[in-house]
């Protein structure tokens, strides 16, 4: 039962497993945006952790007070129903789903809670998230078709490299999905869409719940305006195959048969009434002050790449349900 006094301006739900190196930097980022009077709330669950975790937490733990909460579990529960026990307790107005080797610059947050409380449309946003060396993480995407994901899992890097090339960085944008890297969720779209899928073990959960969030009737935003740095470790990617890529290939397998797609996202666009993703058309000559409003990657890279004076007009496909 929660506490009768104010609640919290944003839950911060931090996934912690063998990240006794990143978390205390992660942990500080998140203080630093909270406003003096109205102390937002920090739940770091310790998933198993086998290294110095347990002991930096509880430092920060005696540092910090009750602003911070711990919850340890003996082992690694995974991504979802780890995450879940901290969002079933989370009391905040705003939730942030945070992994633990993020953090966060001052004043990202004060601009999410911005847009999300300006858009009532909107149901998830997320920054643009850097890797410590200053390149672009490619952290929102189209929903992952088997040939998409196939191509993403063997070249993100040369993706990467192409989309910090082409990537605008000064609008709001609609996305398919974002990882769960870094997200806020109002209290009331949390609510409606529930906790993540604890049938999926550690990914892709964050593909889901985007979906879950479009198929209840809200948009996912991506902003690239503001940012947060990620010392993405990348386990289940590359090169000789582990467990937890296995794992990740199995996520794979139940979320095309929850949702019902594999090799096309046109049915599943449909479906879940996503219908403003972009399609490219030629150069529109007769009218060259139009430009692009449209998700990222195709639309919004593709206009910023265009040379001065030189824009592309996006047909928003309109099927019929």
């Amino acid at each position: 039962m929660r506490s009768h006094r104010a609640a919290p301006r944003v839950s911060f739900v931090v996934l912690c497993h063998n990240s006794g190196r990143v978390v205390e930097p992660c942990v500080r980022s998140l203080i630093a945006q909270m406003p003096p009077d109205c102390p937002d709330e920090i739940w770091v669950v310790d998933n198993g952790s086998s290294d110095n975790s347990p002991e930096v937490l509880g430092r920060l733990r005696k540092e910090f007070g009750d602003v911070l909460k711990v919850e340890r579990l003996d082992r690694n529960r995974g991504t979802t129903i780890s995450r879940n026990l901290a969002l079933r307790r989370a009391a905040g107005q705003y939730v942030a789903v945070v992994d633990s080797d993020v953090c966060v610059p001052p004043g990202t947050v004060d601009t999410l809670i911005a847009h999300l409380a300006a858009d009532p449309g909107a149901g998830l946003i997320a920054p643009r998230l850097m890797y410590p060396s200053g390149q672009l993480q490619l952290s929102v995407d189209q929903f992952p078709t088997l040939i998409h994901k196939t191509k993403r899992f063997l070249a993100l890097k040369a993706m990467e490299r192409q989309a910090h090339r082409r990537q605008p960085l000064d609008r709001v944008q609609a996305v398919d999905y974002a990882i769960s890297a870094f997200w806020l969720i109002p209290r009331h779209v949390l609510d409606t869409v529930g906790l993540l899928d604890e049938r999926i073990f550690y990914a892709p959960e964050d593909v889901d719940y985007c979906l879950r969030v479009w198929q209840a009737g809200y948009r996912v935003l991506y902003d690239p305006t503001v940012h947060a740095v990620h010392h993405a470790q990348e386990i289940s990617r590359g090169l000789p195959v582990r467990a937890i890529a296995l794992s990740h290939i199995a996520g794979l397998l139940y979320l095309y048969r929850k949702h019902r797609f594999v090799l096309s996202r046109r049915g599943l666009y449909r479906r879940i009434g996503r219908h403003d993703h972009a399609v490219p058309l030629r150069h529109n000559a007769h009218d060259p002050s139009v430009v692009a409003e449209a998700p990222w990657p195709a639309a919004s890279a593709a206009a910023n790449s265009q040379p001065s004076g030189r824009t592309y007009v996006w047909n928003r496909r309109r099927r019929s349900n």
